[in-house]
């Protein structure tokens, strides 16, 4: 029973799905009927539409034709009307051409009249303007002629300040190969001025010969000198020539857009150089002069004071510092090639064992020579006078030139050559300089420090100078003082076994057997155990 229900209930099914794909159908049908329908009325109406548009373009070209007829109707019609008007335009304008050009030839023949009239003005005024150009051209001519000769004087004047600079800074090349070696045919007669007059004669006759001699253009040097004949030394002070003689400027130059002659200033170091070096060969020329007018046999020794006069800068007063001082064998001298180019008459001084002041230029005086003999010494102060026998030198009043000096004189006269100052010198009113000493066995390089002290060398002064031992590999260290050095330092230099000190009380015993110099040291205080008479 159920399976016929069941296909019973099929059977309904299908009939159900058989009624709806055929109304379905039907459906589609409908649809494709009134689809057909739309598109059929749409061609109609597009149809309509298209007569309906022919329609009107057919009447609008009928319009527009009709138009046309009457536009050409109505141009032709204009186009007589404008002919016949351009018929009488030109007749008029031709008539009025014809007043035109007629009153242009009037109008034409009344401008060349004029014309004519301003041509013959203008003519003149040219003639006129002409000459006044070359008038003017003349004047001006005559004007840079003037001027180009006015520029050229004033270059050629410039030229010739240059040159005459120039040719100054020459002069002072040859102050020293311009010596007057020909005083030494007058030696026989200056010493018998000795003979007839005695010292004082015998000087003016040297200050005559002397003053034969010609120096170059502006170095101007004055000598006077005093005679000992004791000691065959002729005391010589020489007046040396003024810093102004070296000119500030190198060369000149005219500026034409200036219009002003301009100076090229000379470097400062340049003008401190030329001048020291100026002050360095007159001192070797007079000094040579001096040994060429004496004869040998009254002197062997000069002793030469150079002084400048000039005016002190701070207080406008004169003064005559000593700025160069020598003592010179007739020896010495003679063995110098003083002609040979390449010779440096500063270093050359430096051979003599010159003080000279470390600034010339600036006149940085020096305490003249202290100059020595067997028998006694002489003290020459700054206006070149002997001090008196009871004057005695205190090693404390000299400069630190002074005292270099006086050193180096001790320890050369002990043994020791070649005697070169440290670029590293000691700033504390010391010395501080390389010797050799020439003896095979215990002989070498020898660093000698020397201190001009008031108060005890410390062991910092000891230490220093072995420093400067191992530095130059010394074999030998010498340090000297005025003073006294502590006990730290004796201990010190008795281990190091290659170092010597010697204190004031020593040094002056060396300055008496070495030099024959009886010195004195004015200690404001002394160390225990020294007597005043030690130093004094």
């Amino acid at each position: 029973m159920r399976w016929m229900a069941g296909a019973a209930g099929g059977a309904i099914v299908g009939r159900r799905k058989s009624l709806l794909v055929r109304a379905y159908q039907e459906h589609k049908k409908a649809v494709a009927a009134r689809e057909r329908e739309r598109e059929r009325a749409v061609k109609e109406y597009v149809r309509n539409q298209e007569r309906i548009a022919r329609e009107a373009a057919a009447e609008q070209t009928a319009a527009s034709r009709a138009a046309e007829k009457q536009r050409l109707a109505e141009g032709r019609a204009a186009e007589h009307a404008a002919k016949a008007q351009e018929r009488e335009r030109k007749a008029a304008a031709a008539a009025a051409q014809r007043d035109r050009v007629a009153a242009e030839r009037a109008a034409r023949n009344r401008e060349r009249e004029r014309a004519a009239a301003a041509a013959a003005v203008q003519k003149v005024e040219r003639d006129r303007v002409r000459a006044t150009e070359v008038a003017e051209r003349d004047r001006l001519a005559g004007e840079r002629e003037t001027a180009r000769a006015a520029v050229e004087e004033q270059h050629a004047l410039a030229r010739a300040r240059t040159e005459a600079v120039a040719s100054t800074v020459a002069g002072f090349d040859e102050v020293l190969h311009g010596r007057a070696v020909e005083l030494r045919g007058h030696a026989q007669e200056v010493g018998s001025s000795f003979d007839g007059g005695g010292p004082e004669a015998f000087a003016a006759a040297v200050d005559a010969e002397l003053a034969r001699s010609r120096y170059p253009h502006g170095v101007v040097v004055g000598v006077t000198t005093r005679f000992h004949p004791e000691s065959r030394e002729l005391v010589v002070e020489c007046e040396l020539p003024r810093q102004d003689v070296v000119p500030r400027a190198v060369a000149y130059r005219y500026r034409v857009r200036e219009e002003e002659m301009r100076a090229e200033p000379r470097k400062e170091g340049e003008v401190r150089r030329i001048y020291r070096e100026l002050v360095a060969r007159v001192a070797l020329r007079v000094v040579a002069e001096v040994f060429y007018a004496a004869p040998v046999p009254l002197v062997g020794t000069v002793v030469l004071n150079g002084f400048v006069s000039a005016r002190d800068r701070a207080t406008g007063q004169p003064v005559r510092p000593c700025v160069v001082s020598l003592v010179a064998t007739r020896e010495s001298v003679e063995e110098l090639v003083l002609d040979e180019p390449e010779l440096d008459p500063v270093l050359c001084l430096g051979h003599l064992h010159a003080i000279v002041s470390p600034h010339p230029y600036d006149l940085e005086p020096v305490k003249p020579v202290v100059y020595f003999d067997p028998s006694r010494y002489k003290l020459i102060d700054e206006v070149g006078a002997v001090a008196g026998l009871d004057h005695r030198l205190d090693l404390l009043s000299l400069s630190a030139v002074e005292f270099e000096y006086l050193i180096q004189r001790l320890f050369e006269a002990y043994g020791l050559k070649s005697w070169v100052r440290n670029t590293r010198a000691s700033k504390d009113e010391g010395v501080d300089a390389v010797a050799f000493n020439e003896d095979p066995v215990v002989g070498g390089v020898c660093v000698i420090q020397a201190k001009r002290w008031k108060d005890v060398v410390g062991l910092e002064s000891v230490h220093a100078l072995a420093g400067v031992m191992g530095d130059k590999q010394a074999t030998r260290g010498i340090l000297v003082t005025t003073s006294w050095f502590g006990k730290a330092s004796i201990d010190f230099v008795n281990r190091h076994g290659r170092m010597q000190l010697i204190d004031g009380r020593n040094l002056k015993a060396m300055l008496t057997e070495h030099l024959h110099l009886d010195v004195l040291i004015s200690l404001p205080k002394l160390p225990r155990g020294w007597d005043r008479h030690d130093v004094s």
